[in-house]
């Protein structure tokens, strides 16, 4: 299931990250490219080594950690460390699929990605193209949101970055490894969850949603990896 979620950074936080970000240098985006996408990556990128990028992921992990619906629609066990990419005129990044395990910097640890992530940080007035288009079985999406919304969507999805032909498109870009494997079984509990808090809001307590409410929590105990 692809997730628009709109105000994960407020407009503050936007400046601020952006602010440093146009102090630091950029390099080639190839440099982090699987085999395949290596040959469609056009774009720059900084280094998960780089001074400071470290830094400026830790508002975005929090702003993560306090999205109830990030929460709902991830149900995150692990979070790759945000990396940073910049599209100019005449950049783009063809169609390609992300790679299924990350090593995470600078430790041995590795992360299945399950989910994969886009933080707009441009405002589309700022550029013109850079849409994110996402395909899946309903055909292609293409997202242009506001800065600081993301995208979330199925890591084996097929997607790209269409040709940018004015100014410039700046993005964070993350995995996540779900506590819950399969998509079908999470987009099931996204949808209940999300139906119990509909009802919870209009019906108050009653007992078919404390039911409903084990229900949800019975299936994530019975799918739940940790």
């Amino acid at each position: 299931m692809l997730h628009h979620l709109p105000r994960i950074l407020t407009a503050e936080q936007v400046l601020a990250i952006r602010t440093q970000l146009e102090a630091m240098d950029w390099g080639d985006g190839g440099a982090t490219a699987g085999h395949q996408s290596t040959r469609v990556k056009a774009n720059l990128q900084l280094g998960s080594d780089a001074p400071g990028v470290r830094a400026l992921g830790i508002p975005i992990l929090h702003a993560l950690e306090a999205s109830p619906l990030f929460l709902s629609a991830a149900l995150p066990r692990h979070v790759f460390p945000p990396l940073f990419n910049r599209h100019d005129a005449g950049m783009a990044f063809g169609m390609h699929v992300d790679n299924a395990v990350r090593q995470v910097p600078g430790t041995a640890s590795r992360l299945r990605t399950d989910l994969s992530a886009t933080l707009f940080l441009s405002d589309p007035g700022a550029y013109d193209g850079g849409e994110l288009v996402i395909a899946d079985n309903y055909g292609e999406h293409a997202l242009r949101p506001a800065a600081g919304d993301l995208i979330l969507y199925p890591a084996r999805s097929l997607h790209r970055v269409e040709p940018v032909t004015r100014g410039s498109r700046i993005a964070s870009v993350f995995w996540i490894q779900s506590m819950v494997r399969g998509g079908d079984a999470r987009d099931m509990l996204f949808d209940l969850d999300t139906s119990i808090q509909a009802l919870t809001a209009t019906v108050g307590d009653d007992p078919a949603l404390v039911r409903l409410t084990g229900l949800y929590h019975n299936l994530l105990r019975e799918w739940a990896e940790l």
